[in-house]
């Protein structure tokens, strides 16, 4: 009988252990990671993710879409559930299968995605993306006797008009479309004869001693910031964050053009949690967040229920919201296709 009991007591006592297991599983949230631009989320934002889903977020940064996409080539897509990816590199991973379609059903929100966002160039039948936000990409610089509507790429590229020291993005498609655009070319130009005076141009730049080298985003914006750099080529929302600590900063779109971005949310192809990454784009297509997120870094919202409770001012700023004349000679960058190994070539030779 003591026997019978005893062996009782252990079954009783194990199955107490299984369930006090289960329920610390079940009690331990599962966690979405997602790989996204250095300072492009709200760090308010992680909590309140958490507790209107039940998962935790892991944030994972990088500072040029060519070193994301190298990374996941890498290391594989495995240790990411979201990753947000420029426009212009879409194509290329979905070709490499980094990515993988969404369902669009799991994603109520995306009701709100604003019109002239949806069947966008680099994913026209809205498979493989939803919006996370837009911008611009210009120069940022400490000038205030220079008006911001009449800032050419001579400022950076032309050695009489540099006024100080300055740093170019470290980004390949970007910095050589600029180039080309400076020269009075097709940004989206593919021809070699085009992209090697873009590599000439860059080249001459990079013999200027007031040339400091190429920067993040992020790095750009500090520099001009510190007082290190008298201009530098960053996203607006960089731009708009430094105006706001020092007002005598000016951001400019070149006169010759530049180009206009949209930041994507896609589903990584191994993804370890594809619930958590759908509950995080729903949450980012939510009206108050998207607004909230839009005001917390500056950026431009694609959605069109944040923009009903959006205020004026940050609607009316042009750093943030470019004017339709900014726009008018503004284009999106496209996938070279084919001639990505022009642009890889001439990146390496300008970089050398």
């Amino acid at each position: 009988m003591k026997t019978y009991a005893l062996h009782l007591f252990l079954v009783l006592l194990f199955a107490c252990l299984l369930c006090s297991c289960d329920d610390q599983q079940r009690q331990q949230p599962k966690t979405v990671s997602v790989i996204l631009y250095s300072e492009y989320f709200d760090p308010n934002m992680i909590t309140d993710f958490q507790m209107k889903t039940g998962y935790k977020l892991q944030l994972e940064l990088y500072e040029a879409q060519e070193d994301m996409v190298g990374k996941l080539q890498a290391a594989g897509t495995s240790q990411y559930d979201v990753i947000i990816a420029s426009d212009v590199v879409i194509q290329q991973m979905i070709k490499l299968g980094l990515i993988v379609p969404i369902d669009t059903n799991k994603i109520p929100n995306r009701v709100n995605v604003a019109d002239q966002f949806k069947n966008p160039v680099y994913d026209p039948t809205n498979t493989y993306t939803v919006p996370y936000l837009w911008g611009t990409t210009g120069i940022l610089y400490r000038d205030s006797s220079i008006d911001a509507n009449h800032v050419s790429y001579d400022m950076l590229f032309n050695p009489r008009n540099t006024k100080g020291n300055f740093s170019l993005l470290e980004e390949s498609r970007s910095m050589l479309s600029m180039a080309l655009l400076s020269k009075g070319l097709n940004a989206n130009s593919t021809d070699a004869n085009d992209l090697n005076q873009a590599i000439d141009l860059l080249l001459q730049v990079k013999q200027d001693p007031h040339f400091l080298g190429f920067d993040g985003s992020v790095n750009g914006k500090d520099k001009v910031l510190s007082g290190m750099n008298w201009a530098s080529i960053v996203f607006n929302g960089e731009a708009m964050a430094a105006i706001a600590e020092d007002s005598t900063l000016q951001f400019a779109i070149p006169t010759e053009g530049s180009f206009m971005w949209v930041d994507a949310m896609t589903l990584s192809s191994n993804a370890p949690n594809p619930k958590g990454a759908y509950a995080f784009m729903n949450y980012i297509l939510d009206a108050k967040i998207g607004a909230q997120l839009a005001k917390s870094i500056n950026y431009a919202s694609p959605n069109k229920a944040s923009l009903e409770i959006i205020d004026d001012s940050f609607k009316k700023n042009r750093v943030i919201n470019p004017s339709r004349e900014e726009i008018n000679r503004m284009v999106f960058l496209r996938d070279p296709g084919e001639a990505s190994t022009l642009f890889d070539n001439a990146w390496e030779i300008v970089k050398k």
